[in-house]
């Protein structure tokens, strides 16, 4: 936090990084949304398929995803009709590769976190009562 506030201090740059991040936690926050453009980046797969892969998301949730990271260029849905039945396949667009740096910082910091809540729960058990 002590860079954080050397970087950002109240006025024009401040608010403009509150609003960058709100802007970006929009289209990409929540729960499931980036777990969907990763599963989606080894390849085009089919709506069950991507649920199954993400593990835990109900249809209606991953349907509505979807819809939301199309809308914003994520994700691309192709309906092969000429198929019987319908194929339909879902693909990350090359608009998603812009978010490689954050996928991999957030996953550097997510594997940071998770030793420091072991390493600390560790600690309290061995501490005597």
């Amino acid at each position: 936090m002590k860079q954080m506030k050397e970087n950002c201090r109240p006025g024009p740059e401040c608010n403009n990084a509150l609003a960058s991040v709100g802007d970006a936690l929009y289209v990409i926050g929540g729960k499931w949304k980036l777990r969907i453009i990763i599963a989606l980046s080894e390849g085009g797969l089919r709506f069950n398929d991507l649920q199954r892969k993400v593990e835990g998301i109900s249809a209606r949730v991953l349907s509505n995803e979807l819809k939301d990271l199309e809308l914003n260029g994520f994700v691309q849905r192709t309906v092969y009709a000429k198929e019987t039945p319908v194929l339909v396949e879902y693909e990350v667009t090359d608009y998603a590769d812009t978010l490689g740096e954050v996928v991999r910082a957030l996953h550097d910091w997510g594997q940071m976190h998770r030793r420091n809540i072991m390493e600390r729960s560790r600690k309290k058990r061995s501490l005597p009562a």
